[in-house]
């Protein structure tokens, strides 16, 4: 028996994750599918409740074209849909231009590949997975959702860089990322404690890119990254802050390439850069080397520090929550970031803690911890709904 479904892709630099949902009365999430970019021969990965597989696709990545229309043709006919509704986008900069999810048409298609140039990197990803969708099936409605509209709520004191004015009008500022991340967990932490979502929150969203987002009452009033996803903590591959000084020394004497700085700041810094040894925190964490743990002692301070930076935004702290690959898996991280924070009132329950659950602190702790699983994709399927109709 078949019925209909909705795609939403959530395109990354180097991978595609697609959240496939089943829409009858409600949205209902039947699978996860991800494909690693830079893997030959193309493997899907398809997870269901109850079972993950691994599915090799004829189609090469060099040729995104025919290997959209086979993953469109593979993923429904493992999932049992008869059709597709609408497919909803992930897309990261939404620059000034848009204050929510949008239809996509050739009006907002031009807005959207006029914002290229503000994330040269992030942003063809998701254009060419739109591109290809209309190109298989012109009549199928889509949408776009962005990472900057989350936050839009804050002030002018986090927006704007000490520049002269007009490089804001020319939209040089703070925007900020993994806003569907944030809003997902803003979303969840309202129903699972009502209390705690209603107080100050950090939310770290710890991946392979990585950053913090304060939320009063579930509103985003600051956040670790600004004008592209390089600022804030380092990251599996990205430096995080850096003092523009190390860029212009750089460019004046020794001589780089924009191209040059562009490969350093986005693959061969962060947690490879520092270490020598590997951009993923797991194998860092096994690791005896101590450039290893240089890494990750860098990683979990920045991270500490940038939580309390935040705090200070928004006038005290209630609570820390851990999203993301590494705040969600990673109990070694989690434990270094709260020792960091002790002065801040923070106390782990190390079993919890070890243990995964949603709360993780201890009873003598005066801020509360958490660890929640975030879900973009849920985001985008229903913004997608709501935008299409």
């Amino acid at each position: 028996m078949t019925s209909s479904g909705l795609f939403a892709f959530n395109a990354g630099s180097s991978s595609i994750k697609v959240g496939i949902f089943r829409v009858e009365a409600a949205l209902q999430r039947v699978a996860t599918a991800s494909i690693d970019l830079r893997h030959k021969p193309t493997v899907l990965k398809l997870t269901t409740e109850s079972t993950t597989r691994d599915l090799t696709l004829g189609k090469d990545v060099s040729d995104l074209l025919p290997l959209v229309e086979e993953l469109v043709g593979v993923l429904c006919e493992e999932c049992g849909l008869g059709d597709l509704l609408g497919v909803g986008h992930r897309i990261v900069h939404g620059g000034n231009l848009f204050t929510d999810a949008t239809a996509v048409n050739e009006k907002s298609l031009e807005m959207i590949r006029s914002l290229i140039p503000l994330a040269p990197l992030h942003q063809p990803q998701g254009l060419h997975l739109i591109e290809a969708m209309r190109s298989l099936r012109p009549e199928l409605p889509q949408s776009a959702s962005f990472d900057t509209v989350f936050h839009r709520t804050q002030d002018e004191r986090r927006r704007r860089f000490a520049l002269p004015r007009e490089f804001e009008d020319q939209g040089i500022k703070r925007y900020g990322f993994h806003g569907l991340s944030y809003k997902f967990i803003a979303a969840a932490l309202r129903k699972r404690d009502p209390a705690f979502a209603a107080g100050r929150v950090v939310v770290a969203h710890l991946g392979s890119g990585a950053s913090l987002c304060g939320l009063v009452n579930g509103v985003s009033r600051d956040t670790s990254m600004s004008f592209s996803t390089l600022d804030g903590i380092p990251m599996a591959t990205r430096p995080g802050s850096l003092d523009a000084g190390v860029l212009l020394y750089l460019l004046q004497q020794r001589g780089w390439s924009a191209e040059a700085l562009e490969d350093l700041l986005y693959h061969r810094s962060g947690l490879l850069g520092i270490s020598g040894v590997s951009a993923d925190t797991r194998d860092l964490l096994s690791s005896s080397l101590p450039e290893a743990r240089q890494a990750l002692e860098l990683f979990t301070l920045a991270t500490a520090r940038e939580a309390a930076g935040i705090a200070t935004t928004m006038g005290g702290l209630d609570g820390i929550v851990f999203t993301g690959g590494i705040g969600e898996h990673q109990p070694q991280i989690r434990a270094a970031v709260c020792a960091q924070l002790t002065w801040l009132g923070t106390r782990l329950d190390a079993r919890a803690n070890e243990e995964g659950m949603f709360r993780i602190d201890a009873p003598a702790s005066r801020v509360a911890l958490a660890v929640l699983a975030t879900d973009e994709e849920q985001v985008i399927a229903e913004e997608a709904l709501d935008v299409l109709g």
